[in-house]
């Protein structure tokens, strides 16, 4: 589970104000990123802001999302260490941004790296895969959001399980009130298919954020989804 640390200094999102460290030399960003840190809840970039930034994820995890007209949450994708975000059609942002944790990223200038992919195959290579995969992840959630309540948090959950850097449990990040604004589901809703699952013997909930997946009690449909 995430929580804010008092030892960490918050960098601001600005590059006028960032702490400079040292340079990252692995990854795609390499020699040209700067490490930056975010604490609990932190704005990386607003909604409309200039995408001048790309962003990727070394610890903890991310959120971006859009205030609905309502007034609503919609979250539009969570980031998990190694991910690379901020990737935009156009000028500026279409959601903001917010570390759900204690997170460091990796900071880089789209023109720097627009400069170093002309030249570098590998690059290119690497950021096409990137913008790809960014991509089919919004394919995904959308096709998603047309599903049952229990389909939306099984598909979450091995999802999850995929992107995890370890075979056991699944350790959550974030919130309930998260999941439930990335389902298009209410807070009650995810709550309730959780404890259903719980009961149906799919999962084993070791704590609200602990979430042990049972594969070989997924309902068949789901099965297709392993890999």
């Amino acid at each position: 589970m995430c929580a804010q640390a008092t030892s960490f200094h918050e960098i601001s999102r600005h590059p006028t104000n960032v702490v400079r460290g040292k340079a990252c030399s692995h990854g795609p960003f390499g020699m040209v990123a700067t490490p930056m840190r975010f604490t609990l809840n932190s704005e990386i970039y607003g909604e409309n802001e200039a995408a001048e930034y790309l962003y990727q994820v070394v610890s903890g995890a991310v959120r971006t999302y859009k205030i609905l007209h309502d007034g609503r949450r919609q979250i539009g994708a969570f980031y998990l260490p190694g991910d690379i975000f901020g990737f935009e059609a156009g000028e500026g942002h279409i959601s903001s941004a917010e570390a759900i944790c204690e997170t460091h990223l990796l900071m880089v200038q789209r023109t720097a790296l627009i400069v170093r992919a002309s030249h570098e195959r590998e690059l290119t290579r690497q950021l096409w895969e990137a913008m790809a995969l960014e991509l089919h992840r919004l394919q995904e959630h959308l096709m998603l959001l047309i599903s049952s309540a229990e389909e939306r948090v099984v598909t979450f959950l091995l999802d999850m399980s995929r992107r995890a850097t370890n075979n056991g449990a699944i350790e959550l990040p974030m919130s309930r009130r998260d999941v439930a604004d990335y389902l298009g589901l209410t807070i009650e809703t995810v709550s309730r298919t959780f404890k259903q699952l719980e009961q149906n013997g799919v999962i084993a909930l070791q704590t609200s954020r602990r979430v042990e997946l049972r594969h070989d009690r997924l309902p068949s449909c789901f099965l297709q989804n392993l890999g």
